[in-house]
């Protein structure tokens, strides 16, 4: 058959969005105190900027991501409701009553509600609260942070191990600052129902009123989460998030002198990525890119389009320079089952390696049996397929 040999290619130049494509971005110069850092647009995946992180750390809390991760999945399930009720156990108040760590206060015999319990682990960093939670859903801690590292592999950590649920310093009890960037995004994304604990500035238990240690909350425009980290041996770190019209980003600083420091590096870090990217969009999910001749087909045309929103997040000063176009084999052979992939869309920005989005057919097409094969080979052949070249793509309106 000799026009499937025929390549279909359409060209548009013109300015994307942000696709899930998790490769590190072109950017101008930057560089921070912090010795491990990490930063992302979340609604792409892409990493912004990177420095050592890969390197396995000491957490201290910012582990408590992975604690309230859990927590959140309970929630979630049914399996807990914000007002049940968790009793504290004689073991552990005395635990923290003689170890000088961050504490919401529980006394033994407390029976507080699982909501005050999260506001103890987000907001006061309580190692009592976290302790709590890991005898409540998996009996002992040491179970409980079993469970962590099953549910670690499971949203795709790659580098962390848990051996407690409170981050409290222990040679086996390891992240890497990408990990940390991952849970917080999959708290966004997975529990958004719960993300406002993370903007809470103040609680107050047992008489004892305790501020938010993120520092940026009310201070940077935007933020919103997550969550701080601070032991002798790892120093200081924050997971920081903030949302601006539209585009959230999420950055990791650990490894800093000082809580001053601490906050001063990760604003430095969002602002690098708000300022440097932007997030621009090429298509809607189910949106119709162009119609491609069938070959053999019950139907002649097919249309085709992108399963998801195709975007990507590039340097402010890149989008005039890229280009995208279409890349299908024509005609498409039937039958062509809705859904299927049958062509590219091939995105390419200087300087960097190109992205290609799957087209996937957006109509099922049944392949025509017996004589009328004859006539539509026939067509075919006598009329060729059509256009060639597609002379622009149609994208959707440009968003953020």
């Amino acid at each position: 058959m000799f026009s499937r040999s025929l390549r279909r290619i359409g060209v548009a130049l013109f300015a994307v969005l942000a696709l899930a494509v998790n490769q590190a971005v072109a950017a101008p110069p930057f560089e921070t105190t912090a010795r491990n850092a990490i930063l992302i647009d979340v609604d792409s995946g892409m990493v912004l900027y990177e420095k050592n992180a890969d390197d396995r750390i000491h957490p201290a809390s910012m582990s408590k991501l992975m604690t309230a991760y859990v927590v959140f999945e309970q929630l979630a399930s049914g399996a807990l409701k914000l007002t049940d009720t968790i009793p504290v156990s004689v073991d552990i108040w005395r635990k923290w009553r003689r170890l000088d760590g961050s504490t919401m206060f529980l006394n033994a015999g407390d029976r507080p509600t699982v909501e005050q319990l999260l506001l103890g682990v987000i907001v006061q960093s309580g190692n009592d609260a976290c302790d709590v939670f890991a005898t409540a859903i998996g009996g002992t801690e040491e179970s409980f942070a079993d469970y962590l590292n099953q549910k670690a592999k499971e949203i795709g950590l790659r580098d962390s191990h848990f051996t407690n649920a409170s981050g409290w310093p222990d040679p086996d009890h390891v992240m890497t600052v990408r990990d940390i960037a991952t849970v917080a995004e999959r708290i966004i994304r997975d529990f958004p129902q719960y993300y406002h604990f993370y903007s809470v500035r103040e609680f107050t238990y047992a008489g004892v009123r305790q501020r938010n240690r993120n520092p940026l909350l009310g201070v940077m425009d935007g933020a919103d989460g997550l969550k701080t980290g601070y032991t002798a041996e790892a120093g200081y770190g924050v997971a920081v998030s903030a949302v601006r019209d539209g585009q959230r980003l999420i950055g990791v600083v650990a490894g800093l002198p000082s809580s001053r420091e601490r906050a001063r590096e990760a604003e430095r870090l969002l602002s690098h990525g708000f300022r440097n990217f932007k997030s621009y969009k090429l298509f809607d999910k189910g949106q119709m890119i162009e119609e491609a001749a069938v070959w053999l087909g019950e139907h002649d045309r097919v249309p085709l389009m992108v399963a998801d929103d195709v975007k990507i997040t590039i340097e402010r000063s890149a989008r005039q320079n890229m280009k995208a176009k279409l890349v299908y084999d024509s005609p498409i052979s039937a039958p062509i089952k809705e859904g299927q992939r049958v062509g590219t869309v091939v995105v390419t920005i200087p300087g960097r390696d190109d992205v290609e989005v799957p087209v996937v057919a957006g109509a099922t097409i049944e392949e025509i049996t017996g004589f009328g094969r004859i006539g539509a080979a026939f067509k075919q052949l006598l009329w060729g397929t059509g256009r060639s070249v597609t002379d622009s793509l149609e994208p959707a309106a440009d968003s953020k």
